[in-house]
C-alpha cells in the first residue's frame, strides 16, 4: 500500500479549508484517509497552518510520501528539515 501525506478539501463553496492527512494512493482526494495529521485554512488573513510534528514524521519515516504542496507545507513548518537531518 502507497502511503501519500496530502490534502483534503472541506468547506463551503469558496470558502475552502484542508484537512492534512495520510491516506492511501489509490483512494479518492476526499474519501478514506488514514489518520488526520492538521489542518490548514489557507482564506484566513494568517493563513492558519497546524500540523502534528510528531504524527508526520512518524509517517514520513515509514515511507509515506508527501504531495508537492503539502511538501511545501511541511518545510513551512520545519518539519521536512527535522526529517532531513534524522535521516542522515
Amino acid at each position: 500500500m502507497a502511503v501519500k501525506l496530502r490534502l483534503q478539501r472541506l468547506g463551503a463553496k469558496k470558502r475552502p479549508y484542508y484537512r492534512i492527512v495520510a491516506a492511501d494512493s489509490r483512494d479518492p482526494r476526499d474519501g478514506r484517509f488514514i489518520e488526520i495529521l492538521g489542518t490548514y485554512h489557507p482564506i484566513e488573513k494568517d493563513n492558519t497552518l497546524k500540523i502534528d510534528e510528531e504524527k508526520a514524521l512518524k509517517w514520513l519515516n515509514n515511507g509515506a510520501q508527501p504531495t508537492d504542496t503539502v511538501r511545501s507545507l511541511l518545510s513551512r513548518m520545519g518539519i521536512m528539515e527535522k526529517y532531513a537531518n534524522k535521516v542522515k
